[in-house]
């Protein structure tokens, strides 16, 4: 018994002094806090001047964005770190219940996505670098959610606020499908902002507040291991911009001489995105319309109330379709155009339907359905009523045209 006693104390010592050695080499010290090895020196990297709690007034001389990348704990750390930006905010954004809680919207049927409410002042960045930083922090490639956490709550969605943002945004995303860092398609959402509620108190800077158990979540999400695979250290204009300037050339529409008032482009060389492909990259409503010849419902889309300066192009291939100046109120709840600003780009087919035979306007290089025509439009304008799906149209605001390269047909819309 006597031996038996010191023979266990001898191993338990041994056992104490290697496990002892090895909790030692496995631990990081951060300040005096001591943490676990799960958790790595980029994970508590925290800048505390920049998730201080301003007040409204202070936030009030701040620009803002909304962005969904999965779980906000990551989203709002992660964005919290970009140049310029004074202030992040979990929340939930996007759904139809007013002032939803976490289970509400965890729950998948409040509609919300776990999201960020950003604060940046513009002297510092811009919308596009932070969208551009967004895509860079998630995996852009997840139409079910991000990393371990799945359903509509935790889907990657750029909110966008005015026609410019989201130009932007899709903007950012082309450039990367077209660098080719991925094997699939980039599914993240560009959407309209409806609405953003601020999240329960506990789920505010939860990487400072609760450091030991963020970072433990974050490493064993894989989220960091697939930025590192994917992104490494390079910068956005590393990643994409070489890519993207040698397939643009294929890409956009080129210039030919014998054009006449169509701008100059030739759209001859667009090759349609494959029906796969057109299910990631438009909305439900989008594909419906455009793919199925569907109809969206009246007064309920984008376009019907807007009164801005620009040119509407098709949502697919941008061909040049309608100007804002031959917009008009026809009471029907669809955006309603005089005339076409080419007729180079529709195209007329008889409609045999329900409703009896009706001409139906297509585009005519990505053959989309975009809406009908009739004759009850204003008779001092040629009588025309162009009856046009939001869903099938991409807006421009004339101050963008030039950029996006509409820019010859500029004396086309005026400016209001």
């Amino acid at each position: 018994m006597k031996h038996t006693s010191v023979l266990l104390f001898a191993i338990v010592g041994t056992v104490m002094v290697i496990g002892g050695g090895w909790y030692k080499q496995q631990t990081q010290i951060v300040g005096d806090l001591k943490i676990p090895s799960i958790p790595k020196q980029s994970c508590l990297e925290h800048n505390t001047e920049k998730h201080m709690k301003k007040t409204q007034a202070e936030l009030a001389q701040y620009q803002r964005a909304y962005f969904a990348g999965g779980c906000f704990w990551c989203t709002e750390s992660d964005l919290q770190k970009a140049t310029g930006v004074a202030e992040v905010i979990s929340g939930y954004a996007g759904g139809s219940v007013v002032n939803p809680t976490y289970s509400d919207v965890t729950s998948e049927k409040s509609g919300h996505r776990e999201a960020v409410e950003i604060y940046y002042d513009g002297k510092l960045t811009t919308y596009e670098n932070l969208v551009q930083y967004h895509l860079l922090h998630i995996d852009p490639t997840d139409a079910g959610g991000q990393f371990y956490d799945r359903g509509e709550s935790y889907q990657a969605v750029i909110f966008y606020a005015s026609e410019e943002e989201r130009l932007v945004a899709e903007r950012a995303i082309q450039e990367l499908n077209e660098a080719k860092v991925f094997d699939k398609p980039v599914v993240v959402r560009v959407l309209p902002y409806k609405n953003f509620y601020t999240a329960e108190e506990y789920h505010q800077n939860y990487a400072e507040e609760n450091t030991v158990k963020y970072c433990a979540y974050r490493e064993s999400s894989g989220r960091d291991v697939f930025l590192k695979k994917h992104f490494g250290t390079k910068s956005w204009g590393e990643l994409v911009e070489k890519e993207t300037v040698m397939r643009k050339a294929d890409l956009q529409p080129r210039a030919v001489a014998s054009r006449s008032t169509s701008q100059n482009l030739d759209f001859s060389h667009f090759v349609k995105p494959s029906d796969t492909e057109l299910r990631t990259q438009l909305t439900d409503i989008q594909y419906d319309v455009t793919q199925k010849d569907g109809t969206e419902r009246p007064f309920q889309n984008i376009y019907n109330e807007n009164h801005a300066a620009g040119i509407y192009v098709d949502i697919v291939s941008g061909e040049p379709l309608y100007s804002s100046d031959d917009k008009y109120d026809s009471g029907t709840g669809w955006p309603s155009f005089v005339k076409p600003i080419d007729s180079g780009y529709i195209v007329e087919k008889v409609d045999r339907g329900f409703f009896g035979n009706r001409t139906e306007i297509r585009s005519k290089y990505s053959d989309n359905h975009l809406g009908h025509v009739f004759t009850d439009g204003p008779a001092d304008r040629g009588g025309m009523r162009y009856c046009m799906n939001s869903a099938a149209l991409r807006f421009i605001p004339r101050e963008a045209m030039e950029k996006e390269g509409y820019g010859n047909f500029l004396a086309r819309v005026t400016i209001k």
